[in-house]
């Protein structure tokens, strides 16, 4: 059966369905390429800044986290750039960078969550709808109810069920899979925040923002 047939068999909820599938869709490619992008080795980045801080080279440091992409070097650059503020300020900068960061990380997921949750009703009501055509044909028609007008109903009903399932089972499982990346680069930023804290606790840099090491 042709695309168009089971689109028209279905009604006018199959559009809402289609249109919560290009939705989720479009929200999954764009979110899995800003990830990928973004998602780096945070250990290797903290012991390369480790190294630069350690010839005293500020500049040098904020310009590799510059280059480095992803929520981890915005953190790591801000924790660099409030140093000499002292402790305090260092974990506020720290937090306050985090709290800008993670916004971005999970911008559109409640999107893709609300898909997944309500395209499984979407097709309920499509099958109530159609359910609603065969009794409204067997009450009106009776004895001389027209068996293609039942038909109608019944697979109104069906395609719609089977299309909000066919929708909502893979965008679950994207959303969980976005949310499972999600948690792995806030960790990746968690640990290395963590790291650079502990670097700078233990280790008195002398602050050259020429970029020069002694």
């Amino acid at each position: 059966m042709l695309f168009m047939d089971i689109m028209q068999d279905g009604g006018a909820v199959m559009w809402l369905i289609l249109l919560c599938s290009i939705v989720a869709v479009f929200i999954f490619l764009e979110k899995l390429f800003y990830l990928h992008r973004v998602q780096i080795n945070a250990g290797d980045l903290v012991r390369g800044l480790i190294n630069v801080l350690k010839r005293n080279s500020i500049v040098e440091a904020i310009s590799l986290c510059d280059d480095t992409p992803g929520p981890a070097a915005h953190v790591l650059r801000a924790a660099i750039l409030a140093y000499e503020d002292g402790e305090d300020d260092l974990r506020q900068a720290i937090d306050d960078a985090a709290l800008g960061e993670i916004p971005r990380l999970e911008a559109r997921m409640k999107i893709m969550a609300t898909v997944a949750y309500i395209t499984p009703l979407l097709g309920l009501l499509g099958t109530v709808i159609g359910m609603i055509v065969v009794f409204n044909e067997i009450t009106t028609k009776g004895a001389m109810v027209n068996a293609s007008n039942l038909s109608q109903g019944i697979g109104q009903a069906l395609f719609t069920t089977a299309a909000g399932l066919c929708v909502a089972i893979p965008s679950f499982m994207a959303y969980n899979y976005l949310v499972s990346r999600i948690e792995s680069i806030t960790l990746d930023m968690e640990k290395a925040s963590s790291e650079i804290i502990y670097f700078f606790k233990r280790n008195k840099i002398k602050v050259d923002r020429s970029g020069k090491s002694d």
